[in-house]
């Protein structure tokens, strides 16, 4: 009895994988047929039973070679239309930017062409990278929206704009400063001073100004310490300065015990200075090798 139930099992299941293969077959034999089809009309009535079955690589490939031949035709908007949404679909956010801009500038007065102006920008907001990586997919998302914006500013796409420029402003905001960042670590004080003023002035909104202002403070006091002699009494005036703003500005920051504390050893500096009490740095490094900068960037900058 054991047996005739397994064997009845194996039937069964080899009568499924051969439906399958038969189905497999059968559909690749009706898309090779459509692919090879002379008549576009019947490659776009293929394709479009491909995409209404979410099958939106086939009805790509279909509708690729009959998107130029279309133009003037009745048919030409839509088929370009979901053209655009089978690249969106398959991620290649890219590419459904490119056809989307294209049909709204073909068909500015579609009834898609709202739709198909917010997803050219919505495409590019897709592709943009996480903020470690360059973003000027970011960048041009958001003049994209901007745009969307400008052009239909009482519809539903420009509330959808607004809260996604929202968002990469931030990216744009949070990489700026982590450049500045990587700037500092890597020793190169003279240009982290200039990317900390330039993101202040960038992103007068961004919540980490007062740590911005710190960290400006910061590399200028370390560039005036690690400066030849005559240059050391300019910079510390100027990291005092930086700590004046940032006092100034940001009362109750977190950073402002920090900053006290630089300000402490910048006011002690200066009256070495004024006692010629501190000798050129470099000086000092060739009495001791342990402080030899190692880094060019730093010792370039240092000067």
């Amino acid at each position: 009895m054991k047996l005739q139930s397994m064997k009845n099992i194996q039937l069964v299941f080899l009568l499924i994988c051969t439906l399958l293969v038969t189905g497999i077959f059968s559909s690749c034999s009706k898309f090779t047929k459509a692919m090879s089809n002379p008549n576009w009309r019947e490659r776009d009535k293929m394709a479009q039973k491909y995409y209404e079955e979410g099958d939106y690589y086939r009805a790509g490939l279909l509708w690729e070679d009959v998107v130029p031949i279309v133009k003037g035709d009745p048919r030409a908007e839509d088929i370009q239309f979901k053209y655009a949404y089978c690249h969106f679909y398959q991620k290649q956010y890219l590419l459904a930017a490119y056809y989307f801009k294209n049909f709204y500038f073909t068909y500015r007065r579609s009834p898609n062409a709202p739709e198909a102006y917010f997803m050219n920008a919505f495409s590019l907001y897709k592709d943009s990278p996480r903020t470690h990586l360059d973003q000027e997919s970011s960048k041009e998302a958001i003049q994209a929206f901007q745009d969307v914006i400008n052009t239909y500013p009482e519809s539903d796409y420009a509330k959808r704009a607004s809260n996604h420029l929202d968002e990469l402003r931030a990216k744009l905001e949070l990489k700026a400063f982590e450049n500045a960042e990587l700037f500092y670590n890597l020793g190169r004080f003279k240009s982290a001073v200039i990317a900390l003023e330039n993101f202040q002035k960038d992103f007068p909104d961004a919540p980490q100004l007062d740590e911005a202002a710190f960290l400006r403070l910061k590399s200028e006091y370390d560039l005036a310490r690690n400066s030849i002699y005559s240059k050391q009494k300019e910079r510390y005036e100027l990291s005092k300065e930086y700590y004046f703003y940032l006092i100034d500005r940001y009362p109750q920051s977190t950073f402002v015990r920090d900053a006290e504390n630089i300000y402490g050893n910048i006011e002690k500096a200066l009256k070495n200075i004024e006692k010629g009490e501190i000798i050129d740095t470099k000086e000092k490094d060739k009495k001791d090798p342990k402080k030899i900068t190692t880094s060019e960037g730093s010792a370039g900058e240092s000067e």
